[in-house]
């Protein structure tokens, strides 16, 4: 029989469907037990009377029963954290809960909970622990030193990347202690470049489940699918159908390797709880022969559904999130095709709170980086022409946010600031006499200008200062290409944005040599630093990793309803005036990743300026100061002591 306290908390908890114990005789209820391995006052000995685990909605106060819940609480952490997640109670005692009868063996076995040989010797006892580790008692600092060391004793990068994963399945906290400390070193290893081979070989490395999947059997259920998911308090969903993979293609459902990425990011750099975070990958199929002939491919095994099929289950998921999860939970769309990419974003952003990292992420963060190259060779973005190679999300993504800043700054109409932008696709210059047979997203760029076929040739004519690679094909900036931006300006400004490394347009060491040392580059993918006529270039990296974490944040901590282009512009203008002059005297037109977690403090609190300016914020009221509010809510994966 359920205690009325216990059955308080059920009711209270969206874990059972109980109200008074006066109800109870009139409604049948799962027979369910919210136990934890702190022994109560009054039965010291007895298992069963024991509570761990947290409920992600609330916490339970010192000394009270477990109904005695703050009901005042705000959903972002924050001064008054309901999660004893970030530093205002990292140093008080929390009562992790969970929906089942625990014992030290299963809190072991637990990632959220499980410290591993962290555990002090009081915990021991009081969680039935003795026996079941070594006697040694190694504070986090200790177990960091010793995960790094065995992390670098692998050579191969996929190795690094698989002992990543699995320390993120057996103790959560130790994963991302140990990737904030390091985040220079393993950003590489957890996301690009690796995560783009993981993905490729996810079928023979494939462990456990991570993230939810739903496909094409799923058609009609989506809503009680996404119930199966064991949060019910999630903030923000990254989600892939899989077809474009970074610069590797349609890689199905084994690209649930980038939202679960991605997600990671979004914790270690931006501070957003993991138990917030949703990744999912939408299975229609895959159109790749390789995959559908594998016997370890782990996804369906059709053509992929198009049309119609596929517009009604991306409607019903869509509906289906906003009626599970609320109206301001971020749904960032991640590696879909072009033409899936630019028709999602079109139709969701004026009903949800939907961001394509892809298009509007990547765009973000290379408008920093122009913003801040501006410091290195004068004037401002009205002053200087642009030529992209590849013209799908990133490309049209990045001109656009250009041109609309450019547009602010200077006041002059859109598609007069657009004449300065040009784009090269497979077929050449994107000229007007092409404007028939251009797709949508292309035809504002469609300038008057006779055609033109190649690059160098484009090069050439059109004399751009700034050159931008997002076409996902390696070794397109070629040496006369190099040499004719050199040729024609005196620090060209060189971005090679398209990854992984192998796709990347060109490497840091050939941008600099074949334009004697004067090129101001950045690229996709990390390249270490050159050594050129005696002098050490360190290339900057235009990562997205730069601005989504912190842009997620600022969204969720102001309760941001819908993306405005203006809250990407706040993003791109707080993270270039984070680029110091130490910086700059390196070649760097973005500062180092050392330093993430403040710089994503000052992007979330930008936006959520921005947000509350523009009346989308709906956390009210106002914090005096943002910058100390963001940090605040950011989660810490330091250990918590257990009652």
């Amino acid at each position: 029989m359920l205690s009325s306290t216990r059955c308080a908390f059920l009711s209270n908890s969206g874990l059972g469907g109980c109200g008074s114990m006066g109800d109870a005789p009139r409604r049948r209820l799962t027979p369910m037990r919210v136990v934890c391995m702190t022994p109560s006052n009054g039965r010291p000995g007895d298992r069963n009377n024991s509570v761990v685990m947290e409920t992600p909605l609330k916490e339970l106060k010192k000394d009270s029963p477990v109904d005695d819940v703050d009901g005042n609480s705000i959903s972002a952490g924050g001064p008054q954290d309901v999660y004893g997640e970030d530093r205002a109670t990292e140093d008080q005692f929390v009562t992790p809960w969970s929906v089942s009868v625990a014992s030290g063996y299963t809190l072991l076995r637990d990632p959220h909970f499980n410290k591993g040989l962290a555990f002090s010797e009081k915990e021991r006892d009081a969680h039935y622990l003795r026996g079941l580790l070594p006697p040694s008692v190694i504070p986090q600092k200790t177990q960091v030193k010793k995960m790094i060391q065995h992390i670098r004793q692998y050579q191969v990068p996929l190795q690094k990347y698989m002992a990543m994963m699995d320390l993120q399945e057996r103790n959560e906290r130790l994963f991302y202690t140990l990737l904030i400390d390091h985040v220079e070193e393993l950003l590489p290893v957890v996301y690009t470049p690796t995560v783009g081979e993981a993905c490729q070989k996810y079928g023979s490395i494939f462990m456990r489940p991570q993230g939810l999947y739903i496909s094409l059997k799923e058609k009609g259920k989506i809503r009680e699918v996404l119930r199966n998911w064991p949060e019910k308090n999630i903030q923000v969903i990254v989600v892939t159908d899989g077809e474009r993979i970074l610069g590797l293609g349609d890689l199905g459902c084994q690209g649930m390797g980038i939202p679960v990425g991605k997600l990671s990011l979004y914790t270690a750099l931006g501070g957003v709880r993991p138990s917030a975070c949703l990744p999912i990958t939408i299975d229609v199929g895959t159109n790749n022969e390789k995959l559908l002939n594998d016997e370890l491919y782990i996804g369906l095994k059709q053509r992929r559904a198009t049309g119609q099929e596929y517009a009604e289950l991306m409607h019903e998921f869509m509906t289906a999130l906003k009626q599970t999860y609320g109206e301001k939970v971020l749904i960032q769309f991640e590696d879909f095709a072009n033409h899936n990419a630019f028709d999602l974003l079109e139709k969701y952003r004026s009903t949800h709170l939907v961001f394509n990292d892809d298009i509007q992420g990547t765009a973000s963060v290379v408008l920093a980086g122009l913003v801040a190259a501006l410091k290195l060779v004068g004037g401002n973005l009205a002053d200087h022409r642009f030529l992209f190679l590849g013209a799908g999300e990133a490309g049209t993504g990045i001109a656009e946010l250009i041109a609309l800043e450019t547009s602010k700054q200077t006041n002059a109409p859109l598609e007069e600031v657009r004449k300065n932008i040009w784009l090269v696709d497979s077929k050449g210059l994107i000229v007007s006499s092409r404007k028939d047979s251009l797709q949508h997203f292309k035809k504002p760029w469609a300038h008057e200008h006779e055609p033109v076929n190649n690059l160098l040739d484009a090069v050439n004519q059109i004399k751009p200062t700034v050159l931008i690679g997002t076409s996902g094909q390696g070794r397109t900036f070629t040496k006369e290409v190099i040499e004719a931006m050199a040729s024609f300006n005196k620090k060209p400004i060189i971005l090679s944005l398209s990854n992984p490394t192998s796709q990347s347009e060109c490497t840091a060491e050939e941008a600099y040599k074949w334009s004697q040392g004067r090129a101001i580059f950045a690229s996709g993918s990390p390249f270490p630093p050159v050594e050129y006529e005696g002098k050490v270039f360190v290339p900057g990296q235009a990562n997205n990793a730069y601005i989504f974490p912190g842009f997620g944040l600022g969204l969720i901590m102001s309760g941001t309803i819908r993306v405005h282009d203006d809250l990407l512009l706040a993003a791109s203008e707080a993270l270039a005036s984070q680029v110091s002059q130490e910086n700059f005297d390196m070649g760097l037109i973005y500062p180092p990743f050392t330093n993430i977690r403040k710089i994503s403090a000052h992007i979330a609190a930008n936006v959520a300026a921005k947000a509350y300016e523009l009346g989308l914020a709906t956390r009210l009221p106002q914090p005096k100061d943002l910058v100390k509010f963001a940090e605040s809510c950011m989660y810490t994966p330091s250990y918590r002591t257990y009652r």
